[in-house]
This record gives C-alpha cells, sequence and structure tokens, in this order.
C-alpha cells in the first residue's frame, strides 16, 4: 500500500514538472504569444513554489481580481486570499510587477514627447494609476514639448498639497513652458470631482500670471483617464 501511495505521489509530481517544463518552454520559443491569462499567471507563480501546481489558484487569482492587470495591481495581502497562493508564491507576481514598472520608466526618457493626453496617461498609468492612495503629479515640459522633470506628492488632494506655489515653483525652477499636472483617483472612476475642476481654473489662472500655462489636468486611474483639457474645463 505504501509502495502504491508513493508511486502515485510520484507520479503527479512528474505531471506537475512536466507542465511547468512546457510553460517554460512555450516562453522561451515566443515568449508570452498565445498565452491565457491565467497561465502568465502560473507561470510567476512558480517562480516562488517549488513543486506545488499553480494553475488552479492562477485561475482563482484572475477570477477574484477580473483579470491580469487586476492580480498585477494587488498587494502581497489581497494576493494571499486567494487559496494556494502565499507570501513566496507571490513572490514572482509582485516582482513581476516591479521590473514592468521599471522598464517602463526607463523606456521613456525624459526627452520623449508626450504630445497627447493619451500618451501621457500611458506614462502616468505606470507611475500612479495602481496607486491606493491619492497622488498628485506635475509634469514639467520645455518649449520644445519635451519632458523635462516631474515631481510626485503624495496624500490627499487638498488645496495646501496643490497650492499654485508648490506647482510652479518646480516649474520655475528647471525654467519650464508649461506644465501638465495630473493626480490619481484609487476609486478607479476618473470623473473630476467639482473641487478638481476648481482646482484646474485656479492653477490656469496663476500659470498665466507667471506666464507658464497649464496644458492640462488629468484624472488616472488604473484603465481610464479624464482629460480636463479635453472635456473644455482649460481654454
Amino acid at each position: 500500500m505504501k509502495n502504491v501511495m508513493k508511486k502515485t505521489k510520484s507520479f503527479k509530481k512528474n505531471i506537475g514538472e512536466g507542465h511547468r517544463k512546457r510553460l517554460r518552454e512555450r516562453f522561451l520559443q515566443s515568449g508570452l504569444d498565445g498565452f491565457l491569462d491565467y497561465e502568465i499567471i502560473e507561470l510567476l507563480l512558480t517562480l516562488g513554489t517549488p513543486r506545488k501546481d499553480c494553475k488552479q489558484p492562477a485561475k482563482e487569482a484572475i477570477l477574484k481580481f477580473k483579470g491580469l492587470s487586476g492580480v498585477l495591481g494587488s498587494t502581497i495581502d489581497q494576493l494571499q486570499e486567494v487559496n494556494g497562493i502565499g507570501p513566496s508564491n507571490a513572490f514572482g507576481i509582485k516582482l513581476f510587477q516591479s521590473i514592468s514598472e521599471r522598464y517602463s520608466k526607463e523606456k521613456i526618457e525624459p526627452k520623449i514627447l508626450l504630445d497627447s493626453p493619451k500618451l501621457v496617461f500611458e506614462y502616468l498609468r505606470e507611475k500612479i494609476g495602481r496607486e491606493q492612495k491619492e497622488h498628485f503629479i506635475i509634469l514639467c515640459f520645455d518649449t520644445r514639448n519635451n519632458l523635462i522633470v516631474n515631481e510626485v506628492s503624495v496624500g490627499t488632494l487638498n488645496a495646501s498639497l496643490i497650492h499654485p506655489r508648490e506647482v510652479f515653483g518646480l516649474a520655475i525652477l528647471r525654467h519650464a513652458s508649461h506644465v501638465i499636472v495630473a493626480h490619481n483617483h484609487p476609486s478607479g472612476d476618473p470623473k473630476p470631482s467639482k473641487e478638481d475642476i476648481a482646482t484646474t481654473k485656479r492653477l490656469v489662472d496663476a500659470g498665466k500670471i507667471l506666464g507658464i500655462s497649464v496644458a492640462d489636468h488629468i484624472v488616472v486611474s488604473k484603465d481610464e483617464y479624464v482629460s480636463l483639457k479635453e472635456d473644455g474645463f482649460i481654454t
């Protein structure tokens, strides 16, 4: 009986190892092309799981967090709410997310053109789109519309955090031609509030006095954005 049990465990182990090997070979041959979302998560979970089957936890994570981006944007504690995911195998997911964010930041060099709200959103999504707290960011541009500096503040979006003095102080120091300001909505709904609109108008007026225009105010979430320029609040 003991021999049968040992053979059964060995058989399951070989199946699991073979499946992992095939997943990794597929990735090495053609990258993530053809991978389903849960297979990507499964592959990441194996980085911190020596032998355990990761397919079912991966499927449950995709279902719970509503897709690949939801899983990648989850915290370690949230990931561990999924049966079969612990701190060790959640490591692979968070490592991949951090590497992706670092790569995105380095790929968008300071001299790249961010000349549309959509491009700005793609840049900001990696910086603040998935944050669980409100972040306010100032992007300063030169006369050729090259990004020359950005600065992030963390905290509740209020008058003290985004006083014109704080916004334009950085722009003046870096001799910026214009700025784009932005903040995230952790709720996931990027619709601007009345306070967002009032703040935008105050910054626009201050910028006119200083000769540094506010080109846009963009509200971002992890998947969507709203441009106050496109919506007619900045003229």
